[in-house]
């Protein structure tokens, strides 16, 4: 009998999928679940009559693939990983590959590469997105680790991908160690802040503009076929349109708490690590918690009362404004993930290629868009870009959006609609166009209260002083100083 090509471990619906779509390319796959009964319902079900070879160990799993071994496993990020990796190091030799397909924490990526070159068998730690449909038909994949298993597995990978226009795959080497999985991090990070800033346009045009599910799918469906054509924005336009069965906008009947699983949590917490401001993806990940306070919101709309909407312009060009106030929010969104995996490059030693990772995310995974095709062209015409706000044609859309900006968001505060994510990506965009912030009032407090000295900005970088403001303190200044 031929033996796999690759095996695969976890029959849930993302491991089923992409075991459908390697076998579908013409890979011969190796399945296992450790209640085993799902491999027999499997082969029974959408398995059936395909080349999927089912399996009922991991003895019988190993012994039914083509050397170098590749076992990819599919399971809940954390503890489950590491005891998978235990239970089938008994049964690999040098030169097998373990590949980790779930949205596992980088640093546990860094550490199970480590480990496992130790023992001689090769680690992939990847990042798999596009959700059920994407694993059927084409996934963006962001793989990284150990660099020598890439030979074995850019096959599959590449061959199940996504493809864009030309034909290439949305997926390509990432990094060492963790890179991979901090790239689809970063990915899921900026997924959480298109997605509020969206919700955020949608309250906007329900709460101030007065605007029915019906009228706002009409605009989100033109908004499509634009510049904000991207995969959220669709789905987006489908949600508003889908009625309930009794007629009525099912949106409207949907609690207002919004779930997260963790990743952008981490991507917040790494941006905090790295020392990036990354004001947007945080406010996207305080949003959602803010939402899931339901109870106590419930009870503080009852103590405080809301504005009374007066919009009075005209909703025509206003909805204009919006489009553009979107698409300037979502560049800063993307600037600021650019920054962090550049940082992170920086910390790790990674070799990232910035205008590839925006290849890999223009198809197949939740943020593609045609957006991304822009920021892979920056990239390729400067490498060294150091924020995608300098690029030529991203100044120029700031320069087109930025009084629309404006008065989007100060509608938005004075008629009380919650806009976090996009008035927090205007302030980091004043912030950042501002040659002299008020940082300088900021360490003279540090060195009043602490010693912390400061620069001067008649003298040159570098160079540190300290002030005894009070006339009672000494001239003994702080040993710590960090900008």
């Amino acid at each position: 009998m031929k033996k796999a090509d690759i095996g695969l471990i976890g029959l849930a619906v993302m491991g089923e999928n992409l075991v459908l779509n390697m076998e579908s390319k013409g890979f011969t796959v190796a399945v296992f679940n450790r209640t085993v009964e799902k491999v027999d319902a499997f082969l029974k079900g959408r398995a059936k009559g395909k080349n999927i070879i089912g399996t009922h160990s991991f003895e019988e799993l190993v012994s039914s693939l083509e050397r170098p071994r590749k076992v990819m496993l599919m399971v809940k990020a954390g503890k489950p990983v590491d005891d998978f990796i235990e239970m089938l190091i008994p049964h690999l030799e040098e030169g097998d590959i373990i590949i980790d397909g779930g949205n596992s924490y980088f640093p546990d990526t860094i550490r199970r590469t480590k480990y496992l070159a130790g023992k001689g068998i090769l680690f992939i730690g990847t990042g798999v997105s596009g959700g059920e449909e994407g694993a059927l038909k084409g996934p963006s994949i962001m793989p990284g680790g150990n660099p020598k298993a890439w030979q074995f597995i850019k096959p599959v990978f590449q061959g199940i991908a996504a493809k864009v226009e030309d034909g290439t795959p949305c997926c390509d080497w990432v990094g060492e160690d963790g890179a991979g999985h901090f790239v689809k991090m970063v990915h899921n990070g900026i997924e959480y802040g298109d997605m509020q800033m969206i919700s955020e346009t949608y309250q906007i045009m329900k709460d101030v503009l007065g605007l029915t599910p019906s009228e706002m799918h009409d605009v989100f469906k033109q908004w499509n076929k634009g510049e904000l054509n991207s995969y959220l924005i669709e789905i987006t336009a489908d949600i508003l349109a889908y009625k309930d069965e009794d007629g009525n906008p099912l949106v409207n009947k949907i609690l207002d708490t919004a779930g997260q699983k963790g990743t952008g949590k981490w991507t917040a917490a790494a941006a905090l690590d790295l020392g990036v401001p990354l004001t947007l993806i945080g406010e996207a990940v305080f949003g959602r918690t803010l939402s899931s306070l339901k109870e106590e919101r419930v009870e503080a709309s009852k103590v405080f009362s809301k504005p009374k909407s007066n919009f009075s312009g005209d909703k025509k060009s206003f909805i204009t404004d919006l489009e553009k106030a979107l698409y300037a929010s979502k560049l800063i969104s993307y600037a600021q993930g650019y920054l962090l995996m550049r940082a992170a490059a920086k910390e790790y030693g990674w070799n990232l290629n910035y205008g590839g990772v925006a290849l890999m995310w223009r198809g197949g995974c939740i943020i593609r868009s045609v957006f991304l095709g822009k920021i892979k062209e920056a990239f390729d015409k400067n490498p060294d870009l150091s924020n995608l706000l300098l690029d030529p044609f991203f100044k120029s859309k700031i320069d087109e959006s930025v009084e629309s900006w404006r008065r989007v968001i100060s509608t938005a505060v004075l008629n009380g609609a919650w806009v976090p994510a996009m008035s927090t990506a205007l302030e980091y965009f004043d912030g950042f166009r501002n040659e002299r912030l008020p940082a300088n009032l900021l360490q003279a407090q540090r060195d009043y209260f602490g010693a912390h000295t400061y620069e001067r900005v008649d003298k040159p970088r570098g160079e540190f002083f300290h002030t005894n403001w009070t006339g009672r303190g000494g001239s003994t200044a702080s040993t710590m100083y960090n900008a």
